[in-house]
């Protein structure tokens, strides 16, 4: 594995970005979210991903979230910041200014919503990276864009942009993984309840939504895995199964927020609108449901 993919493996939670009730970046909750996680354990963070509602800020908002995760986070986990936008020009500057903040890597989706060819895509990248001068990953999520980065695909991506490393695969074909790792990518499954089976074939780790509320649940099963104890593991994981299934719901990112208020004591808001938003008789009900599981 070459240097610039040291570190790079384990439990990467998608962290939320909380917000105020005025509809600003709360940084006090950021702050204590993100050290939660590092206590307990994890690898890295996804920074500004789905669940942290990347295409609902403003780039002023992800390049400030960049300079608040390096001042707390301080080295002690790795931090892939998303850049990805629709306009190559916009998320080229990004990459600029989250690599100037210090993260250690950057990634991004493919261009949205105008699905351009293979070699516009590639060349978006290639902007983006030379922007930044980071390790950069892929962040396949054909449902919200489109554009399925195969394992071919990427192939040709890595050929014209070198700094290339690996790829979030959050995509419905979990055998492509195996085709990843072969292609020398770093691979992340993006959903963390098929984290065994992709370590089998080969996967770096996770990176998800949910495990930014039970981290110490991931982290379990990542540690007992590479300890050699897969039956642990696997125990592990079939309680954790139950656990995430709690999560998906068309609230999801509300819900996520508001299981992680409750585990580090602090408001982390309502996702951004036009997001689905909980009502306090859901929030109430839901938190009930999630202590009963022992999320919180």
């Amino acid at each position: 594995m070459s240097n610039n993919t040291a570190g790079y493996a384990g439990i990467f939670p998608a962290i939320i970005t909380p917000f105020t009730a005025a509809d600003k970046i709360n940084e006090e909750a950021f702050r204590k979210a993100l050290e939660f996680n590092v206590k307990a354990g994890v690898h890295g963070f996804w920074v500004c991903g789905g669940t942290g509602e990347s295409i609902l800020l403003d780039d002023d908002e992800i390049a400030e979230l960049a300079k608040i995760a390096v001042d707390q986070v301080h080295g002690r986990a790795k931090l892939i910041m998303h850049v990805g936008t629709p306009t190559t020009r916009r998320s080229a500057k990004l990459a600029e200014r989250v690599s100037d903040a210090g993260v250690d890597a950057i990634c991004a989706v493919p261009p949205f919503f105008y699905v351009p060819p293979e070699q516009q895509i590639i060349d978006h990248y290639k902007a983006i990276a030379e922007s930044a001068n980071l390790p950069l990953f892929i962040y396949n999520l054909p449902g919200a864009t489109q554009v399925e980065i195969t394992p071919q695909f990427i192939s040709k991506i890595k050929d014209s942009v070198p700094l290339t490393i690996g790829l979030k695969h959050s995509s419905s074909n979990l055998f492509a993984t195996k085709d990843y790792v072969e292609n020398g990518m770093v691979t992340f499954i993006g959903n963390g309840g098929l984290l065994l089976q992709a370590l089998t074939m080969g996967a770096a780790g996770c990176v998800d939504g949910p495990p930014c509320v039970i981290p110490e649940d991931w982290v379990a099963v990542y540690n007992s895995y590479k300890n050699g104890d897969y039956a642990l593991a696997e125990s592990q994981m079939k309680i954790l199964a139950v656990k995430k299934s709690f999560f998906y719901r068309p609230q999801f990112t509300a819900l996520v927020k508001a299981t992680l208020s409750a585990r580090i004591g602090i408001d982390c808001g309502q996702p951004r609108r036009p997001m689905p938003q909980l009502t306090g008789t859901q929030r109430t009900d839901l938190l009930m449901q999630a202590k009963k599981l022992g999320i919180i």
